[in-house]
């Protein structure tokens, strides 16, 4: 097995770039007051479940009512009257002019009665808006405002500051000179925005600076000429942060930009630089509509100077090709019965995502979608009409591997339920199928393109009582072909057909009994269920394989008549299902505590039917697997069982055990522990034997017996920090299929993510572990709340990894 060691790093990227900032960093704002002196207060034994923040900022009452109109009131301990008709108010002194109150030492109002002077220290409230300063400059005319070495605080935007001057503009901006930003609480440095002139508007949500430095417990770390940043939520235009990877051999810039268009409009466009490859443009657009959503997104690079370094002997990249890929979706409905999807996806190249990726943690992408399909769901027809395909991603494709495409597929279900019990149902489906093969360069049965119309309408009677259950039903399955073999030439029938009843008869008993355990009262069953099917063998030997595969057992292949997926094929069976289980239920509540089952088919008839078709001949004998799966007489005794054991742990077991050979076949169990706090703890083993699911592609079937396990964990170690971490064992083989181990923490002004990973990449090739590469990758993510942030989101996939597991946004404050 190989090892590729890349390491890759999503960093500050002002701690790559420290130091290369020629701005002036001179900007010197006041040091900030302390706590009390700004509306903070301590929650205390009141702090809310989850809260972040150690306090709140909480804005006192007014101090004077408010005045009619546009006039002025006022309050003071004393007032002296100069020359010219000055007022000079003493004392404590109040002013309030509409929503805005002053509270100051000594104003001077001039004869003129258009501005106020006031003395500090001072303190100027405005709507969720404290201002302290040492001397302020007041319109009595308009909302302007001037304060000198003035400390600010947005009770709502939780945001604070400090800056030699603020001004408040008539339009009611604000403007900041030499001034501080944070929404850390305070007391706390960790970090704050500093600029020469810093506008805020609170109305839009958005603010700019100039000259602007980010520092970190006082330390410059990144500088900005200019800078746009948000005080809310609300969408804004303008530069994102950006995204840094380094690896051994090269460097990965990349540097978004938002663009909000319009409330329903939005894109983002981020140019990327790798140095090993050149530049690459990638872009998303969204919209949203009363009844239409949708988005495209895509990248391209039109000269990868490394295309074909790691590509196959067999690929057709080479070092300088255009490379690229186009995702569109969009879904929608015609009103509420009708509805839409629309999706095309496709790539330059097989290796694609293979060499740029799209995200952290992202799986393979072993396709891209296309799609156009149509939903009608009436109270008593469903109908469907799609167009469907996918590009499959391989490098290199083979001839035989290209899909299918459905142009068009139509479907027509229905469903009438009569008094008794007595039902009719009808299924039908239309499909061309189509791909673009040499078909000289497949085996014919793979060589042909065409149309396939399959029919099958039931009856049924079904008896539904509390003390069980009785179903007859009869099916029909009718299926027609009309075939083009194109160029290959061949003496198969172009026009086939096959007709195939489907019979079952589904009967169940359900007992009850009143049970104490460990003094609770439970209620439990005991449930004997019988299962019959027969189903005839037809010859199938010239039918394509569009898109059909034979299915593996399990606990529900019991109680199915159904040996393939797909209609290609349909699967001889005389089979006779005996199964028994157990429900223990809570007596108050009828939740289901414990579930256990055990079952077993015994065939009466072996079966001929594989993928081959061919109704009068068995698998040789010298194909163990298949002869063996055709001809025993009785399935694998099937275990399940499903134990809420507590209301924080349930496990979840099923054994798959072969009575005759004395083996398992299949075996998996689920332990998982989940806490309101919010602790998630996962314990998985699942042992499979070689060539269990016939259903895999032979690219996909491992060549040994599977064992593994898979640990996983998310603990919330305090409100604010979450551990992280997983391990993915293959015990077979002696390896770690992935490990991750990352920690999240979620403060009052900042969110940090950092996880390490590491993971096997089989090279598309299950079956064998030869080509197999280690991958190894360090992901940061650092969110200044209230500014923006640094690394790519990787929430989904963590929820992905570790089941049971809600990421907390790093953004809510």
């Amino acid at each position: 097995m190989g090892k590729r060691l890349s390491w890759t790093w999503t960093a500050l990227a002002g701690l790559a770039c420290t130091g290369l900032a020629s701005g002036p960093l001179v900007a010197a704002p006041p040091e900030p007051l302390p706590a009390d002196q700004l509306d903070w207060q301590p929650w205390g034994d009141a702090r809310p479940a989850g809260a972040l923040c150690r306090g709140r900022y909480v804005m006192p009452d007014y101090r004077l009512p408010p005045p009619a109109g546009e006039k002025v009131a006022s309050e003071s301990d004393r007032a002296d009257y100069g020359e010219g008709g000055e007022t000079i108010l003493g004392g404590e002194v109040l002013l309030r002019r509409g929503s805005a109150q002053l509270e100051a030492p000594r104003v001077r109002v001039p004869g003129s009665r258009e501005t106020a002077y006031a003395e500090g220290p001072l303190a100027l409230r405005d709507s969720g808006l404290l201002v302290r300063g040492k001397a302020a400059e007041l319109s009595l005319n308009s909302d302007a405002a001037s304060i000198d070495s003035a400390h600010y605080v947005a009770h709502e935007q939780r945001l604070r500051g400090d800056a030699v001057r603020l001004a408040r503009l008539e339009d009611g901006r604000y403007r900041l000179t030499e001034a501080s930003f944070t929404t850390c609480e305070p007391g706390s440095e960790l970090w704050r925005l500093v600029g020469n002139d810093i506008l805020l508007d609170r109305e839009r949500g958005v603010g700019t600076a100039t000259h602007a430095r980010l520092e970190m417990g006082k330390v410059p770390v990144f500088y900005w000429p200019w800078l746009r940043f948000p005080l809310d939520e609300r969408r804004q235009s303008g530069f994102l942060w950006p995204t840094i990877g380094l690896s051994t051999d090269s460097l990965d810039y990349a540097q978004p930009y938002y663009w909000n268009i319009a409330p329903h409009h939005d894109a983002t466009l981020t140019p990327r630089w790798i140095s090993d490859r050149g530049l690459l443009l990638g872009g998303e657009y969204r919209y949203l509509f009363e009844q239409d959503a949708g988005q495209i997104e895509g990248a391209y690079i039109a000269d990868d100077r490394a295309a074909g370094d790691e590509s196959s002997d067999a690929s057709a990249l080479e070092n300088g090709d255009d490379r690229w890929y186009l995702d569109y979706r969009h879904a929608g409905r015609f009103d509420a019965r009708t509805r839409y999807r629309l999706r095309y996806g496709a790539a330059s190249d097989g290796r694609y995502f293979d060499d740029f990726g799209r995200g952290f943690g992202e799986g393979d992408i072993g396709s891209m979608p296309r799609l156009a399909q149509l939903d009608h769901r009436g109270d008593v027809w469903q109908l469907q009409a799609r167009a469907q395909g996918y590009q499959k991603l391989d490098d290199t494709l083979l001839e035989r591997d290209k899909p299918f495409y459905r142009l068009p597929s139509l479907t027509a279900n229905a469903r009438w339920s009569q008094g008794g019990g007595f039902y009719q149902q009808w299924r039908s489906n239309a499909t061309h199928f189509w791909r673009d093969v040499d078909e000289t360069k497949v085996p014919i049965r793979e060589a042909a393109n065409g149309t396939r119309l399959h029919l099958s309408p039931a009856i049924g009677w079904r008896l539904d009582e509390s003390w069980g259950h009785l179903e007859p039903r009869l099916e029909w399955l009718a299926t027609a072909y009309q075939l083009d073999y194109g160029e290959r030439e061949t003496a198969r029938d172009e026009g086939l057909t096959r007709s195939v009843p489907v019979a079952t008869l589904d009967a169940g008993l359900v007992f009850e009994r009143e049970l104490d355990l460990g003094g609770r009262g439970y209620r439990q069953t005991l449930e004997p269920r019988v299962n019959y099917a027969y189903v005839p063998a037809r010859d199938q030997t010239e039918f394509p394989e569009f898109d059909t595969a034979e299915q593996a057992f399990s606990w529900n292949q019991l109680w199915s008549p159904y040996r393939f997926s797909g209609s290609d094929r349909v699967g001889d069976l005389n089979r006779v299902s005996l199964g028994l289980e157990s429900r223990l239920l809570a007596d108050a509540s009828g939740r289901e505590r414990l579930s256990v089952g055990v079952g077993q088919a015994y065939y009466l008839e072996d079966r001929a039917i594989d993928m081959a078709g061919d109704p009068d001949t068995l698998p040789p004998e010298s194909n163990f697997q298949s002869y063996y799966r055709a001809t025993r007489e009785r399935s694998p005794l099937v275990t399940r069982a499903d134990w809420q054991i507590t209301d924080q742990w349930r496990s979840r077991w099923q054994w798959l055990y072969d009575d005759h050979l004395d083996q398992t076949e299949s075996t998996s169990l689920a332990l998982q522990y989940r806490a309101d706090a919010g602790h998630v703890v996962n314990f998985g083993y699942r042992w499979q034997l070689e060539g269990f699911d016939p259903s895999q592609e032979d690219e996909d079937v491992v060549n040994y017996n599977r064992e593994e396990y898979d640990v996983s964990f998310a603990w919330k170690a305090s409100r604010r920090l979450d551990l992280i971490g997983r391990l993915l064992y293959d015990n077979t083989n002696e390896r770690a299929l992935e490990q991750l181990a990352g920690v999240q923490w979620n403060d009052c002004c900042y969110g940090l993510q950092l996880v390490w990973r590491e993971w096997i990449d089989d090279s598309d090739t299950a079956n064998t572990t030869e080509d197999d590469l280690t991958d190894r990758g360090v992901f940061l993510r650092f969110v200044f709340k209230g500014l923006g942030g640094v690394g790519g989101e990787a929430d989904s996939y963590f929820e992905t990894a570790i089941p049971g597991y809600r990421a907390t946004a790093l953004g809510r404050r």
